[in-house]
């Protein structure tokens, strides 16, 4: 059964809310996507403008997962970084380094394409701070910093003391940071939004409110919905945390983690100004973080946490609010208009997961908390893929992802017991 939006202050704030039709009859494409989210509708995307006929099939509305609901921060951070180049050198040698540095930032360059060529109005923005929140992450941040420039991205970076942050927030938490010109915030919903219209505007067929109840593999594999079908000669399953699709082979690979955000009231010209005078997107080097930027009408957006038991939070406001007003005491007691939790998808060892189910079906998902970037790069991964361009698809398939046997909850207890000894880890740094 199709569920409403949830009541974030990205659905609040659509230029023009989506309204694709519910599959009602049997079609045949090249290739149907399932999930409507960035990865589902940029890869739609990407095969649309390549002439390419495909569809795609959302069980809600476009963009209602952790599209429509994340901090909107796109950041040249991969979760599963060091991982990643561990088990790709068994594939690509000394150059998995390089390949690794490349998925970083050409999820920024497809963004910054993608929305000055369709025009998208998504209140993307330049700029985003690393914060260190202990004097021992500062080692962390000049290693990134010298990792960036020796790529050539000295002027896009720089490394501010403890002394040089007042001049960026206006708050005493942190004891620098490292500011990078390249990356963006977002209105994600917007963007994801305006990609689909691109997308069916370039002849892609759209469907919401469409649940696929099965998959019939074979030659041809066959989508059913409850009301229609669609024949196709690939299917890409991008559903991420909410589907709930092949679970004889899906299950126990990846697990949903709830995030909270919170919303404030508008702030004034001046006060916005002064917690926020650059209007950069801001994270910390925390395990578990804090995460905020100025949204358009001078509202700070605020999330932090994660709440591994695969259920959302019941009192987001009450949870972050400390953190907020710790941050910024000059908004102790501000109002909170909006608050919501959305679903990550989280992956044991933080590599995203590209593979197959069948000769014909693929799937991309895991992101762990790190997914407008990587998904838009996935996205042009996996249409390469279903058009024979399997290299860095067979790059990232290669890789082994650890399977949780037992129930989603019993992997849940797994993650938790992981981040619980990363917070202890981090108590000691």
């Amino acid at each position: 059964m199709s569920q409403a939006r949830c009541a974030a202050y990205y659905t609040a704030t659509v230029n023009q809310d989506s309204d694709y039709p519910e599959l009602t009859d049997h079609i045949e494409v090249d290739v149907v996507i399932i999930g409507g989210g960035f990865t589902g509708i940029n890869t739609a995307l990407e095969l649309a403008e390549r002439g390419v006929s495909v569809a795609l099939v959302e069980a809600n509305k476009i963009g209602w997962g952790a599209t429509g609901r994340n901090g909107g921060q796109i950041t040249g951070s991969l979760s599963g970084e060091s991982a990643m180049r561990k088990q790709m050198r068994n594939t690509l040698g000394s150059a998995a380094d390089e390949f690794v540095w490349d998925l970083r930032w050409r999820g920024h360059d497809i963004i910054k394409r993608r929305v000055e060529q369709y025009s998208i109005d998504c209140d993307l923005k330049y700029g985003h701070l690393h914060a260190a929140y202990k004097p021992v992450h500062m080692t962390e941040l000049r290693q990134n910093y010298h990792a960036a420039v020796d790529h050539g991205m000295g002027d896009e970076v720089e490394l501010l003391s403890r002394a040089q942050i007042p001049d960026y927030l206006e708050t005493d938490v942190y004891y620098g940071a490292l500011y990078n010109r390249k990356n963006m915030h977002v209105h994600s919903l917007n963007l994801c939004l305006g990609e689909a219209r691109a997308a069916a505007g370039l002849g892609a067929q759209l469907f919401e409110q469409s649940e696929v109840i099965d998959i019939e593999h074979g030659d041809r594999p066959l989508v059913r919905t409850a009301k229609g079908s669609i024949r196709a000669g690939k299917v890409i399953l991008a559903g991420n945390a909410y589907h709930r699709l092949e679970r004889a082979k899906m299950s126990g690979k990846i697990f949903p983690a709830a995030g909270g955000i919170v919303v404030t009231e508008p702030l004034s010209e001046e006060i916005a100004r002064k917690i926020n005078p650059h209007d950069l997107a801001v994270y910390d080097c925390r395990f578990v973080l804090d995460y905020y930027r100025m949204t358009a009408d001078n509202r700070l957006l605020f999330g932090g946490g994660a709440n591994y038991s695969g259920r959302p939070s019941r009192d987001i406001a009450g949870e972050l609010r400390p953190a907020l007003e710790r941050t910024f005491p000059r908004l102790k007691g501000v109002g909170i208009d909006f608050q919501w939790s959305g679903m990550m998808g989280i992956v044991i060892n933080r590599i995203p997961q590209l593979g197959q189910l069948s000769a014909n079906v693929f799937y991309a998902q895991g992101y762990s908390g790190h997914g407008i970037a990587t998904t838009h790069l996935v996205a042009e991964i996996m249409a390469n893929a279903v058009q024979g361009e399997l290299k860095d698809f067979k790059t990232f398939a290669a890789c082994k992802q650890i399977r949780v046997p037992g129930s989603e909850w019993l992997g849940n207890q797994f993650l938790a017991m992981g981040m619980w000894y990363y917070q202890m880890l981090e108590r000691l740094r």
